[in-house]
Formats: structure tokens, C-alpha cells, sequence
């Protein structure tokens, strides 16, 4: 072999050395993973439950509709409004379903009520003594939500189903003429409100609410024992106000990593 060709056989196998170290220290470059992926856009859709507590107050009235008993200080047509006012709080769960910025959802409540009162006749003026108590003292709610989203902030407003348990019971202890009596009663009703939640995280959510539920009359019998002797009143709570800090957690989205 020439010298000419023994030198281009030398240049070509270390050209052809240095590539392959080269290709082989590419190959063993440490691996970097990706950054995880972050929404740049709140997501409010998803399953969730949470509680709420607050305060709430109930304006209930009731009206003699008949008096045959012995006992009984009222006539038809007579009766009293009183507003009480209590705690209220209790659970919440529902579903939203988001398109853009545009929210929509619903939602079912089960709250308890501290909301009472008493009332003593004067209607005759003093000495009477049918003294009248009643409360309000728990709820259900059954609603469609629609808001609109900003980022992490979410504005709504609600309405539909309200239900409440109500209690209205009499009692007369002075004689010569006493007796007493009570009865409990479901009351249907509609409910509309407005809310503002905040996404603290894409899971763990808190918001401000406040509902105006109005509910049905019902017939109460409070003549007890005087029975069928008959002390009846068309009663009602006539509207129940809440206001409650909320506190859910939102079954997903999960973030993944890529």
C-alpha cells in the first residue's frame, strides 16, 4: 500500500472513530423530564359535596279556622305572624357541567333549623293564657344553578324545590276550662338564591349564599285531647331567609403529568 493511500485509510477510520464516541455520549445524555402540565383555566365541572353554616330566620303565621273547644281562646279569623330566628347549617351536594365561562349545575340541600317562637294570647285581653309555640326545623332543597366563571370566581344564582318540616303546638293551664294539643306538618315550597364560590384549589372550594324559601298553608288540629271537639288554624312558616359560608370538595379533575 502507497503512503498516500495508508494516510486517507487513517484519516478516514479516526473520522469515522470520532462519530461513533460522538453518537454514544448523545445517547447517554441524561433523560429531563417535561414539566407537568397546569390548566391556565379554572375547571368547575365535576361531582361534589360539602356543608354550609350560617344563620337563618323564619317569619310563621297561623289563623284560627274553627273553635269548638272548651279551652280554645281564639275564633276564626284571629291569629298571630311571628319571626324567629336561629342557626342554620347542614350539607350540600350536586354536579356542574361547564362551557367556557358559562356554568351550570344542580344541587340537592339537607339543613337543620334552630328557628322557634311563643306567643301568649291577648287577644281578650290579660288573664288568657293560650300560649302558641311553634319552629321551623329542618329543610330540603332541590335546585338548578347557572353562573358565570372568572378564572377561580364563579357568580350564580339558583332556584326549585324547598321543603320544611314545621311544628305548631297550644297550650292552656289555667282553669277552669285547660287543655293543649300539637301537630307537626310537611310544607312544599320554591326557593331562589345567589352565590359567589372560590376555587382554592381545583378540589377544595369555598362560597357565600343566601336563599329566600316561601312555603304552603297547612291545616293544624290543636284540640288534643278535646278531641273531636276541634281547634284548627290554617298555618304556614310564610318565608324562611338564610345566609351560610360554604366549604365543598369537587371530585376532579385530576392534573396529570406529561
Amino acid at each position: 500500500m502507497s503512503r498516500t493511500k495508508f494516510v486517507a485509510a487513517l484519516t478516514m477510520t479516526t473520522a469515522l472513530g470520532v462519530s461513533a464516541a460522538s453518537a454514544a455520549d448523545l445517547a447517554m445524555r441524561p433523560y429531563t423530564k417535561a414539566p407537568a402540565y397546569v390548566e391556565s383555566i379554572y375547571n368547575w365541572a365535576g361531582f361534589y359535596i360539602g356543608g354550609n353554616v350560617g344563620g337563618s330566620s323564619t317569619n310563621q303565621e297561623w289563623t284560627n279556622t274553627a273553635n269548638t273547644t272548651a279551652f280554645g281562646d281564639l275564633s276564626p279569623g284571629q291569629g298571630f305572624r311571628q319571626r324567629g330566628s336561629g342557626v342554620f347549617g347542614g350539607g350540600q351536594v350536586g354536579y356542574n357541567w361547564q362551557a367556557n365561562n358559562f356554568v351550570a349545575g344542580l344541587e340537592g340541600t339537607l339543613v337543620g333549623l334552630d328557628n322557634h317562637g311563643s306567643v301568649l294570647n291577648n287577644v281578650f285581653g290579660a288573664g288568657l293564657d293560650d300560649r302558641f309555640s311553634w319552629r321551623a326545623d329542618w329543610m330540603v332543597t332541590v335546585t338548578g344553578r347557572a353562573g358565570f366563571a372568572v378564572q377561580n370566581n364563579l357568580f350564580y344564582v339558583k332556584g326549585g324545590y324547598a321543603g320544611v318540616n314545621n311544628h305548631l303546638s297550644v297550650v292552656d293551664n289555667v282553669p277552669p276550662f285547660t287543655g293543649s294539643g300539637a301537630q307537626s306538618n310537611w310544607h312544599n315550597g320554591w326557593t331562589v338564591g345567589a352565590g359567589w364560590e372560590y376555587g382554592i384549589t381545583q378540589n377544595w372550594i369555598v362560597g357565600l349564599e343566601y336563599d329566600y324559601a316561601s312555603f304552603e298553608k297547612k291545616n293544624y288540629q290543636l284540640a288534643g285531647a278535646a278531641a273531636p271537639a276541634t281547634y284548627a288554624f290554617d298555618a304556614r312558616p310564610v318565608d324562611i331567609q338564610s345566609a351560610v359560608v360554604r366549604l365543598s370538595y369537587k371530585f376532579g379533575p385530576l392534573v396529570a403529568g406529561y
